[in-house]
């Protein structure tokens, strides 16, 4: 008989692959936060060394915020009586222009601190360093309590914030970057603030003594930017890639899919049609779409009488590449336009995407609608788009190709579009989209506008374009004061529960208010002191 081995044999290990890559994507993510913390950690100690007399004043908490131009820290007044105060301390990077940070402290001082504009408290400079001391809101993210906000709440919302574009606008201060994130709310104390006066800029007869020199800096940096250069030769091929998006951070982000046409734009500047100043053929929903790198056609003329240029040649000479993918010499003699383009993409008014040199305080009117179109909407954010024509392509589909057109006129614009997009209820737009369960993730691919105006997508494209429109919270934003989590998810609507009180009967008053902020000619764009007497605010008080 054989013998039998008597080898005993361990249990065999159960293999679970679904945890195992929650444990990896669990150490993967503590490992990020330690990361996040040790960097956090020593951008607070290199805050210390550059403005060593914080830290007689101040415990630096946490970084809330980085931005292009600054970043902002969490922390709390060392005061010897009391509880502790929490202060936001907005460290301006070096680089920034010594009138220009002085404008900015000059807008918080003369007309914040009041009707829901932020004021400062302190401000300490060591060499080239600026920290601005400020309150501290805390406040919610916008996005999480877009579709949990009941229609009384809009109302509040709307109203507080005209309340502060109002006090700004009375000194004639242009604040320019008007958006969610820097128009601060507590929810829970209904407090506001307006922050971020880093790209403000005066009107004609501000009353911000600094703002005018802001101006006059940023018209002499352009003038010498904008310098003609004469490049010999008969024709320039324009066969380079598209550039690439400009808003980097909008990569966890989506746009909302409007029906953008085939249509090619052409801007215009002026009536003189002889005389191009810039030439390029764009294909509008291959941009937008960012999938497809075909040419724009844009044309761009001075407004009025043509300057002179540097440029040897003469006046008289027409250039020969109009509507083609070729730049001609004479076209790349021109002078280009001074026109301040600040703000961010899918805020910006269309005087400010076509370039129009005389920007008023009515750009931030038109931010405001756009803030206003969100919460009517649900959706946020409700345009974007990669450059001036593919917005400008945008705001045509909702407001009107024609309307558009005729707008540009006002203010010295010629506008060519080759195909026709008519206007459309903003009602209906609003409800369409809110009609949908905000607790359901949407995709762009939903959202389209009427049949007839749908450009054919292929189902590559379709597929690259069907993103989530939530943006994820925890986008650190350089001046919104807020501290996000990086960890959470895009549709996290756990904490806010969707409050439909009101809106089964939004009142006409409130379409009609949007359609005055969405007024395409500024001249005639409602105010703020006008906006607040509006009959959808009557029975709301100053």
């Amino acid at each position: 008989m054989e013998a039998s081995l008597g080898i005993q044999m361990d249990e065999p290990m159960a293999f679970s692959p679904q945890r195992d890559r929650s444990q990896a994507e669990g150490s993967l993510k503590k490992n990020e936060q330690n990361f996040k913390l040790a960097g956090v950690k020593k951008d607070i100690e290199k805050l210390y060394e550059a403005v060593p007399q914080l830290g007689n004043v101040f415990k630096i908490k946490d970084k809330i915020g980085e931005g292009t131009f600054s970043s902002v820290y969490l922390a709390t007044a060392q005061l010897q009586v009391g509880p502790e105060e929490k202060i936001a301390l907005k460290h301006l990077i070096p680089t920034s222009h010594p009138v220009r940070i002085a404008a900015e402290l000059q807008c918080l001082t003369v007309a914040g601190g009041q009707d829901n504009v932020m004021g400062v408290k302190y401000c300490f400079r060591k060499n080239d360093h600026v920290v601005i001391a400020m309150p501290y809101l805390e406040h919610e993210s916008f996005l999480d309590i877009l579709n949990s906000l009941s229609f009384q709440e809009v109302r509040e919302y709307m109203f507080n914030l005209f309340k502060a574009l109002k006090r700004i606008h009375q000194f004639g201060i242009v604040h320019r970057d008007v958006k969610p994130s820097n128009f601060l709310y507590n929810r829970r104390l209904k407090k506001y603030a307006l922050v971020d006066f880093g790209l403000a800029q005066g009107t004609h007869d501000t009353k911000i003594e600094l703002l005018k020199f802001v101006q006059s800096e940023a018209q002499q940096e352009r003038c010498s930017q904008n310098k003609s250069h004469i490049i010999t030769g008969n024709k320039i091929p324009l066969s380079g890639p598209v550039p690439k998006e400009l808003d980097q951070q909008s990569t966890t982000k989506a746009s909302v899919k409007r029906p953008y046409t085939n249509a090619q734009i052409q801007i215009k500047q002026g009536k003189d049609g002889k005389l191009m100043k810039q030439s390029k053929t764009v294909d509008v929903l291959s941009r937008k779409l960012a999938t497809k790198k075909k040419a724009i056609s844009a044309k761009v003329m001075n407004s009025g009488v043509m300057r002179k240029t540097a440029s040897s040649c003469p006046t008289s000479l027409t250039c020969d590449c109009y509507a083609t993918d070729k730049v001609c010499s004479i076209c790349l003699s021109r002078r280009q336009q001074v026109a301040p383009r600040a703000g961010t993409p899918g805020f910006r008014a269309p005087e400010v995407l076509t370039k129009c040199p005389n920007q008023t305080t009515a750009i931030d009117m038109w931010s405001a609608g756009v803030i206003f179109l969100s919460l009517l909407s649900g959706r946020y954010p409700f345009y974007k788009a990669s450059d001036d024509l593919t917005a400008l392509a945008q705001i045509m589909t909702i407001r009107g190709s024609r309307e558009t057109i005729q707008a540009a006129k006002t203010f010295g614009k010629s506008i060519l579009c080759s195909k026709e997009v008519p206007a459309q209820d903003l009602r209906k737009l609003c409800e369409r989209l809110r009609g949908m369960d905000s607790n359901t993730p949407k995709l762009t691919s939903d959202i389209q506008g009427p049949a007839s105006h749908q450009p054919t997508v292929s189902e590559k494209t379709d597929h690259k374009a069907s993103r989530l429109i939530q943006t994820p919270p925890g986008q650190y934003s350089g001046n919104s004061f807020k501290k996000g989590d990086s960890n959470s998810c895009g549709c996290c609507f756990d904490e806010y529960t969707t409050n439909l009180e009101g809106w089964n009967e939004v009142p006409d008053e409130a379409y009609d208010l949007l359609d005055k902020l969405l007024d395409l000619n500024p001249a005639s764009r409602i105010t703020a002191e006008e906006a607040l007497l509006h009959p959808f605010f009557k029975d709301m008080s100053l």
